[in-house]
């Protein structure tokens, strides 16, 4: 049922997004800075297997991508990336993860691989939040817990929903993310930078 739910809004997104939109965000991006359309990123999925992890790419190219999260008034953020993040544009690109098969429309979101494993040294069992595969959105994004890990308090609070979804995942409850999600991008979004 969750594969169906995720291929069915995938490719409604594809076409009714998707074909008009990516054009004009990569134009944007292109015209705005130096450098490829698109940023991947190694990521642990379901069972911790790694993969590619697509968005649009929102900084100019830096040795610290994978390692430093981007912070409030980041010079590395460009200026249309700093709109792609405040509307979460920059994550349409993993619906092609989605449909790959390395992601779900609704669960945990994936951390870059080497803060994941910084993490998992702060939180006993927190690669537990990969029993089932990462989100574009998830329990914790809809209920405003997005951008910048700045405390143990705040990355504690996202992998206890994380959890929480992972142990009481139904259709009925993906449903509700994602009306949630889309309600939170209009009403919590000041940690999107």
């Amino acid at each position: 049922m969750k594969r169906t739910f995720d291929l069915v809004i995938s490719l409604f997104t594809m076409v009714f997004i998707v074909s008009w939109l990516f054009p004009i965000v990569a134009l944007l991006i292109k015209w705005d800075s130096k450098g490829p359309v698109f940023f991947k990123q190694l990521r642990h999925g379901r069972g911790n297997k790694k993969f590619y992890c697509y968005k649009f790419r929102t900084m100019v190219k830096n040795k610290e991508a994978d390692t430093r999260q981007a912070t409030q008034n980041d010079a590395r953020i460009t200026k249309i990336g700093k709109f792609l993040r405040k509307t979460s544009l920059d994550e349409l690109p993993q619906i092609f993860n989605v449909i790959l098969g390395d992601m779900s429309i609704v669960g945990p979101r994936p951390h870059s691989v080497p803060m994941n494993l910084e993490f998992a040294k702060e939180i006993e069992n927190f690669m537990q939040r990969h029993q089932v595969k990462p989100g574009i959105t998830g329990l914790a994004q809809c209920k405003g817990l997005r951008g910048e890990i700045s405390s143990f308090q705040e990355l504690y609070s996202r992998f206890r929903l994380d959890f929480f979804y992972v142990k009481k995942w139904c259709l009925i409850f993906d449903i509700k993310i994602v009306i949630e999600t889309a309600i939170s991008l209009l009403t919590k979004n000041e940690k999107a930078y």
